[in-house]
């Protein structure tokens, strides 16, 4: 069976410098918002996980230390518990210095939030390329082909043979960039959306559980809504 004289292939081997060019930055671009997209999915695993221990395990246990042990390492909610664990810590030891200044409320307000919007500046790391692929690659691409056409008619024109079989090829081949840039910027763009979605949802349970630790902290209960009207009621439990 005979190779088809048109394709990928023969884009590449009959292609220009630019053609050429254009061709590694889709490739280059594909391959980024991939990673993108894989790397983001797992970490959203994991905080899944780990959010699942915030919300379930951590409020099971008898205090604080043990409670830490619940979520595990290297995830936004065990940092958010670290971070109120340190900020009473620091606040009980310096009492005379902060007392008359900032109450053990606002202290541990600042400290959780601090640590929540680190923990979501992380989560939107990496989305400015899939946003920039998903809203680039189809030009890109385009590019590619308008450019690909061109040299295709000067072609024909030089030769003065315009028949179907020498229009169709040239043509044909250059509209394979678009094609590309058109498979490079949707799984970005779908990508985007869904790992927005799920950072979203992240970003609440952050803030739901940042703000359970503060009631924790300061009132020595966790609060906690029950019931259709969302009925907030205090659930004890051990400190550190």
């Amino acid at each position: 069976m005979e190779a088809s004289p048109y394709g990928l292939e023969s884009l590449w081997t009959q292609g220009d410098l630019v053609t050429k060019a254009v061709a590694l930055l889709l490739v280059t671009m594909s391959i980024a918002s991939w990673y993108v997209i894989v790397t983001k999915a797992a970490q959203l695993w994991r905080f899944g996980r780990a959010g699942k221990a915030a919300g379930r395990e951590f409020w099971d246990t008898t205090s604080v230390t043990e409670g830490l042990s619940t979520l595990g390492k290297d995830n936004p909610f065990a940092d958010i518990a670290q971070a109120g664990v340190s900020a009473m810590l620091h606040h009980n030891a310096h009492k005379g210095h902060l007392h008359d200044q900032l109450s053990v409320s606002d202290w541990v307000t600042l400290s959780l939030r601090q640590a929540i919007d680190e923990a979501s500046g992380k989560l939107q790391t990496g989305m400015a390329v899939l946003a920039s692929v998903g809203s680039s690659a189809p030009f890109v691409g385009l590019f590619g082909t308008v450019w690909g056409i061109y040299h295709a008619l000067v072609s024909i024109g030089t030769t003065g043979q315009a028949s179907i079989d020498r229009v169709a090829g040239p043509v044909g081949e250059a509209l394979i960039m678009t094609a590309l840039g058109l498979a490079v910027a949707i799984p970005a763009t779908f990508g985007y959306n869904a790992l927005v979605r799920g950072n979203k949802a992240t970003i609440a349970k952050l803030n739901k559980f940042g703000f359970d630790l503060h009631a924790l902290f300061v009132t020595g209960a966790r609060a906690e809504s029950v019931g259709h009207e969302g009925t907030a009621k205090l659930v004890s439990i051990r400190g550190a």
